[in-house]
């Protein structure tokens, strides 16, 4: 009586588990080289929606998460791609980043910085969770010094430091889920010259 209890206590699980796992709530995305990249819509620096149906199988373009503006690691990374941005054009490349800061945020790290590209504001971690990258949910201030003015720039995402390439066919060509950040543009040069 025990056994047939325990087994169909095990079948309960194990049904339920599939069934947790077919809402995709249960498993993480994992994007691999060569599989479709995922679409999505989220607001860029300007408050205006970015779709990824606009650009992806278009050009080629980088997708870059980072865990937050005006950070060391995030600033070097963000001045890199910056620097690169016109022989990356030349090559018909776009490049976003991603980050769980809001768009005014976005707004003082391109101001600062001169940034010369759209930075997305996944203040969900929906691009995230969409592209398989780790986050940690839950508030983070940043203080940040902007033309003598100070202010506090506030998120609650904290995205892992990924970086994807999608290719002319929408599809992921390149993935770097160890991103040394102010290598990474560097690399995505690399990468972009061995591309067809």
């Amino acid at each position: 009586m025990l056994n047939t209890i325990s087994r169909s206590l095990c079948v309960l699980f194990a049904s339920s588990a599939m069934l947790f796992s077919a809402t995709g709530r249960a498993e993480s995305v994992s994007l691999s080289v060569g599989d479709k990249a995922p679409t999505f819509e989220v607001n860029d620096d300007q408050g205006k929606p970015w779709k990824s149906s606009d650009h992806f199988g278009k050009k080629i373009v980088v997708v870059y998460f980072y865990p937050a503006d005006m950070t060391g690691g995030c600033t070097a990374q963000a001045c890199a791609f910056r620097d690169d941005l016109g022989a990356l054009a030349g090559k018909d490349v776009a490049v976003v980043g991603v980050s769980g800061d809001t768009v005014e945020s976005h707004q003082l790290f391109k101001k600062a910085h001169n940034l010369n590209f759209p930075l997305l504001a996944d203040v969900e971690g929906k691009v995230a969770d969409a592209f398989g990258v780790p986050k940690t949910v839950g508030e983070k201030t940043v203080k940040a010094t902007i033309d003598g003015v100070e202010y506090d720039l506030v998120r609650n995402v904290t995205t892992k430091r990924w970086t994807f390439i999608i290719d002319r066919d929408g599809k992921v060509a390149y993935k770097d889920d160890n991103v040394n950040a102010r290598q990474d543009a560097e690399k995505v040069m690399a990468a972009i010259a061995k591309l067809k």
